[in-house]
């Protein structure tokens, strides 16, 4: 049917409000506690008035969560089909590498959760029911079964390995990374059993790492220290 002369053409669709919310909500992330962040303060920086707010996320964890499931997608959506050939130790540290690069932009709001989840282990519990769902994807990206009991406790289990190494990550300002590439080289192995990944090691990874990041600084053991939730 035509449009008549006094019909207004279709507006241009508008940004998703969800994508709006998550990065007004890590803005404030950045700059303040979890627990100190009102939906009030998420709509007003968001541009968005309490009603929008509410028809996209019932709940500053549920927008948390909602970060960490983007996080999951992105690295997903990465894989490198190069790696299929490794073993799955090489796989693995792969995939929690591209994790760390996903979660580049946000680390000053990674590093406020776990202050949080320091202060208060009922949020580091909760915290790590989130870390669990997202590892047992990267596991399935790692290709590294993820099926049954002994699923969950590979999932539980890297849940904690990536906990320890994001302590090294947080305080690593290096462009090449190279301090929490070693901390993840460590703890690999020390839980390569528990993760199903006994039958090779992360040194291919690990060297083409080194060599995509500059400038190579040398590779120095970070000791190891309390888990933190993130």
């Amino acid at each position: 049917m035509a449009r008549s002369p006094g019909t207004k053409a279709a507006a241009a669709p508008a940004s998703d409000p969800r994508t709006t919310i998550l990065d007004a909500f890590l803005a404030l992330l950045a700059q303040k506690p979890f627990e100190r962040i009102a939906l009030g303060e998420v709509a007003t920086k968001a541009g968005l008035s309490l009603a929008e707010l509410r028809a996209s996320f019932g709940s500053t964890f549920d927008m948390l969560s909602a970060f960490l499931r983007e996080t999951d997608r992105k690295v997903l959506a990465g894989a490198d089909e190069d790696m299929d050939g490794e073993s799955a130790r090489d796989r693995l540290f792969d995939v929690l590498m591209r994790r760390l690069d996903v979660l580049a932009p946000h680390k000053a709001a990674i590093r406020s959760l776990a202050e949080s989840a320091r202060r208060n282990p009922f949020f580091a519990l909760a915290l790590n029911r989130l870390s669990v769902r997202s590892q047992q994807w990267m596991l399935a990206a790692a290709k590294i079964d993820t099926a049954g009991a002994r699923g969950a406790v590979r999932a539980q289990g890297l849940a904690l390995v990536f906990a320890r190494v994001m302590q090294t990550y947080l305080a690593d300002d290096a462009p090449d990374l190279a301090r929490t590439m070693a901390a993840l080289d460590r703890e690999l192995a020390r839980g390569a059993r528990l993760l199903g990944v006994v039958e090779g090691a992360a040194r291919l990874a690990f060297c083409r790492r080194r060599r995509d990041r500059t400038p190579a600084a040398e590779v120095q053991a970070v000791p190891p220290d309390a888990p933190v939730m993130a």
